[in-house]
């Protein structure tokens, strides 16, 4: 069955769940944890419509492909909360292994989780105290900031001396210099070129979000207002 396929049918499968709720057989109003399940489905699966990578030559190498997989991260994490954002960034990790097996022994695939979380977290939270479109914004401002912190220490500690083991030192830091002059040790690969490529991917991310969001928003907390207009008729009645 392809990804497609599978999406709709999940993204159907949500809808019948939420503006149904009278055809449910136990008649109960449904839990906070069904409503986080089924849309952490629909998002960690849409999410994998990203997998496809943009280099940007003028700020990292090549082999550092921008792609906006966080924009539904980040979209669930405003509507149902910074725990549900860990959730959905888990699943939809575990669902890139199973369309593509990690090439990089998870290195990779745990590096992806911190740097994603690093963003979605602190303007979950942010959001979460002050739900306006100043939080939004304040949120994921420090959360692109501290993506792109995080993503320099990963890199220099962790991401560069792992592939080095494909590639040499020396090539990398090449590579990185061709772009930066100013490159020429892993911690100045990382500072010079990850940390502006993280901070453009993350204000990019950011801005797909805000733009998207309220409509989106919408769609996922509309069936609650819709069920308790629906209940409170039923009383009146």
């Amino acid at each position: 069955m392809n990804l497609r396929k599978r999406a709709f049918q999940i993204s159907e499968r949500t809808k019948s769940i939420f503006h149904n709720r009278e055809e449910r057989n136990d008649g109960k109003k449904i839990t906070e944890h069904e409503k986080c399940s089924a849309y952490g489905n629909v998002w960690c699966v849409s999410s994998s419509s990203y997998a496809f990578e943009v280099p940007l030559p003028f700020l990292a190498p090549s082999f550092y492909g921008l792609d906006f997989a966080e924009v539904p991260m980040l979209v669930g994490t405003f509507a149902l909360g910074p725990a549900a954002g860990i959730v959905m960034q888990i699943v939809k990790i575990l669902i890139k292994l199973i369309l593509k097996p990690t090439s990089t022994g998870f290195v990779g695939e745990f590096a992806n989780v911190v740097m994603s979380c690093a963003l979605i977290l602190p303007a979950g939270f942010i959001y979460r105290f002050k739900k306006s479109k100043t939080g939004a914004v304040a949120g994921m401002a420090v959360g692109t900031v501290l993506m792109a912190v995080v993503g320099v220490v990963m890199n220099a500690l962790v991401m560069i001396p792992f592939y080095s083991n494909f590639m040499p030192i020396d090539t990398i830091i090449k590579a990185g210099a061709a772009v930066n002059p100013a490159v020429s040790s892993v911690w100045t690969l990382a500072i010079f070129c990850v940390g502006p490529f993280n901070l453009v991917k993350g204000a990019l991310t950011s801005m797909i979000t805000a733009v998207i969001y309220k409509r989106i928003s919408v769609l996922i907390h509309g069936a609650s207002g819709a069920y308790g207009v629906k209940k409170s008729r039923l009383k009146k009645a």
